[in-house]
């Protein structure tokens, strides 16, 4: 379900944005992500919207970003890392590492749907081959 990424282009954006306006663009290509893989099953709005909701909260961001640590590369991990810094506390629901991770992920997630699409979507691909919840 990665192939609305594959087939966007780089994006020539300036290199000085910063980690949360990335985090900010991570969040909405995450979300877009899961909601795509979503709307293909039959169900209510509001069922879809929670089954999305539930893949796209922080502890589920930050879960994906432990799968897919041990394939990042350098340039990735300074990106989870600047995210992460930049986080703050983040809500009183969430712990704060929890919602540091996540925010550490949305930055590279962010980062590699204007950088480097075709990157995103083959860790993306490879999230799916280990996620343990099928659709």
């Amino acid at each position: 379900m990665t192939n609305w990424i594959r087939s966007q282009s780089k994006i020539d954006v300036p290199d000085d944005l910063g980690p949360l306006q990335l985090a900010w663009l991570g969040d909405a290509v995450w979300e877009m992500h899961h909601r795509l893989r979503h709307c293909r099953k039959p169900g209510r709005s509001k069922d879809l919207h929670n089954s999305v909701v539930s893949e796209v909260k922080a502890e589920a961001q930050s879960e994906a970003l432990g799968c897919l640590e041990p394939f990042l590369s350098e340039i990735e991990q300074d990106l989870v890392r600047r995210g992460r810094n930049k986080a703050g506390r983040g809500p009183r629901t969430c712990q704060p590492v929890v919602y540091g991770r996540a925010t550490g992920f949305e930055t590279m997630i962010g980062w590699l749907f204007l950088k480097n699409p075709a990157r995103l979507a083959q860790l993306l691909d490879r999230l799916e081959k280990t996620e343990r919840k099928p659709l």
